[in-house]
């Protein structure tokens, strides 16, 4: 047995999960997701679980217990809590401002960057000028993408980081909050040490 896949996923209170042949619609006080489920995998609602069981124990079938399991236990946590990513912008004179539309950054180019919000995603921006890079660099932008979805927010925030990669030598761009970025000495720190 996959040991994700045998793992029961708890039906919080307020939260309702709908069975309809490989479709499985879960409803939360943030919103609606339905996930698809193969053939090959049985979902069955009881005692305020979801249990899953699979035909057999080839690798292909394996592999769905244990997805299968992730996707409905992603749904539910998105329902309930919702998903987030941080994404911190440095350099001097990179920014970025909501919109209706979406987001609007300056990032170092001849013209402002464009990013369209799609349904069921939301964005945040607050500025922390306390958190430097370094004690001459410029200030950080906090972005935060929110969503009940964890593949779309994942998703977005990927789209919104490779706008502008930071880059190893003074570490500009966008990166995601905690991210470690490997740095690399410059030219001229390179020959004088040798």
């Amino acid at each position: 047995m996959s040991r994700i896949g045998k793992k029961p996923v708890a039906i919080p209170q307020g939260v309702k999960v709908e069975i309809n042949g490989t479709t499985i619609k879960v409803t939360g006080p943030k919103g609606t997701i339905e996930e698809k489920i193969h053939p090959n995998i049985t979902v069955k609602v009881a005692d305020g679980q979801v249990v899953f069981t699979r035909g057999s124990d080839e690798k292909f079938d394996r592999a769905l217990h244990g997805l299968s399991r992730a996707l409905v236990a992603n749904a539910v946590t998105g329902v309930t809590t919702g998903f987030q990513k941080v994404l911190q912008i440095y350099g001097v004179g990179f920014k970025a401002q909501l919109t209706p539309a979406g987001l609007t950054m300056q990032l170092g180019f001849s013209h402002p960057v464009e990013v369209k919000k799609p349904a069921g995603i939301e964005f945040e921006i607050w500025d922390d000028p306390v958190l430097k890079v370094d004690k001459s660099k410029g200030y950080q932008t906090n972005i935060i993408v929110k969503g009940i979805s964890k593949q779309l927010v994942g998703e977005i925030a990927a789209e919104i980081r490779d706008l502008k990669p930071p880059e190893p030598y003074q570490a500009k761009g966008i990166r995601y909050q905690d991210e470690q970025i490997r740095r690399k000495a410059g030219k001229t720190a390179a020959t004088a040490s040798s």
